[in-house]
């Protein structure tokens, strides 16, 4: 609801420090605060904390990576000096210790991932939220942070009305733009801009990207799983290759291996107006092969049914060489084989930010110092998780990199009050 009129103030018991946001960096930024010392109380839009991270455990909890440093550490770009200090206080091993304190065992997969022993995200925030409250850190939920007063007061909007607050220190957690139905809307950048903080915009990261497929296509193949499939690309003049796994959308395609490769395919698109990326679509056949066994008469199959027998290809797989040659282009046995191999799909725009597993942009790390304060306001303001300018594909590299930056931003906030550097 909407404020109208002065807006009262919270109990007189609030707070040393504030905590803006309940995902895991601000969970993570209470703990580290009330860890020290000061008293914390931490505030969420929503009617209970850590909604996206119950989420993201629906298809098993990717908690972090088995990849060792500094590999790990090479996960975030252009940004992997500035996050590497983070892992260098909590990395992927610490993680999986702190889980360890609530009784959540972990295992490597297969892929490198790391999960909890039963794959649940539940038990573990459960557990997590109980030991912040026995160690008195205070919630409050459905509290909707509305911006700051001149005098840098917390406005909140509450289920019984407008209200405010004022903390020797705040750390803001707020989340990005993505799943705006779990609280991250990046409504924040408007109030926080307005205040001088130098923020990048927001963009889809982790993201699907459009292609403009045939009513056809679309219409039979939308969800339609792509694999095994190698991607190609150019990058700095040299080629680049990745095989993994993705799908058909109704409007193009997404997944894994997709996502590991948005922020170029974003960027190159915000370049160029479009990117290319061409698919192998059958790995495990070499081109002479492809053309010969194509070439050998169909006798009276129809088309389609050859290009699958002699191929190897499946349905959707099929469908995307037709999408590509149309009938016309598949009488020729070595474009056929070609399009098989490099196989070129134009990608036009990335989908809307709020379908993206993540986002990219937000407020500056160089205006920040290694504390993750900005100077730009008053009392103490200390910034964490996806709200920070950084981006990671998906793996657990997102997860890991939101609790550092809790911890981090969570000690030097209780720093600030407590008058004290960092040790």
């Amino acid at each position: 609801m909407s404020a109208t009129g002065p807006a009262p103030s919270l109990p007189e018991t609030l707070p040393a420090v504030a905590i803006v946001g309940g995902g895991p960096a601000g969970l993570m930024a209470a703990q580290a605060a009330r860890a020290l010392g000061v008293e914390v109380d931490l505030f969420e839009a929503k009617g209970s904390v850590g909604r996206k991270f119950l989420i993201a455990g629906k298809g098993g909890l990717n908690l972090t990576h088995g990849e060792p440093r500094p590999g790990f550490d090479a996960r975030y770009g252009e940004r992997a000096g500035e996050i590497g200090r983070w892992l260098d206080r909590f990395d992927a091993d610490a993680l999986r210790e702190w889980a360890r304190g609530f009784g959540v065992e972990t295992y490597v997969g297969s892929s490198g991932r790391v999960f909890p022993m039963d794959r649940k995200a539940a038990p573990l925030l459960r557990g997590w939220v109980r030991r912040l409250r026995e160690d008195g850190v205070r919630f409050h939920v459905q509290h909707r942070c509305t911006g700051l007063d001149a005098d840098g007061g917390l406005r909140f909007d509450t289920p019984a009305g407008a209200a405010r607050t004022r903390a020797r220190a705040c750390v803001f957690a707020l989340g990005g733009g993505s799943w705006p139905q779990l609280g991250s809307d990046g409504a924040w950048t408007g109030w926080l801009g307005a205040r001088g903080l130098d923020i990048a915009p927001l963009q889809p990261a982790n993201c699907g990207f459009d292609i403009g497929w045939s009513g056809h296509f679309a219409q039979r193949h939308a969800g339609a799983p792509l694999k095994p499939v190698v991607a190609h690309w150019r990058e700095g003049g040299e080629e680049r290759s990745l095989q993994g796994e993705c799908v058909a959308t109704a409007t193009g395609i997404e997944g894994s291996l997709v996502y590991a490769l948005s922020a170029m395919l974003r960027e190159r698109i915000a370049a160029h107006g479009e990117a290319v990326l061409e698919l192998d679509l059958a790995p495990g056949r070499d081109l002479e092969r492809l053309q010969r066994d194509f070439a050998r008469p169909r006798g009276g199959r129809s088309v389609g049914e050859h290009l699958r027998r002699q191929t190897g290809l499946d349905a959707v797989k099929a469908a995307l060489v037709f999408e590509t040659l149309g009938k016309d282009g598949l009488h020729d046995a070595a474009t056929v084989a070609r399009t098989i191999k490099r196989l070129p799909l134009r990608l036009l725009r990335a989908r809307p930010i709020a379908e993206a597993i993540s986002s990219a942009g937000g407020v500056r790390l160089q205006a920040l110092d290694a504390g993750l304060r900005s100077g730009a306001l008053s009392p103490p303001a200390f910034f964490a998780g996806e709200m920070l300018d950084w981006e990671a594909p998906t793996g657990g590299y997102l997860l890991t990199a939101c609790f550092a930056s809790g911890l981090i931003a969570g000690e030097a906030a209780a720093r600030a009050v407590l008058g004290r550097a960092a040790d």
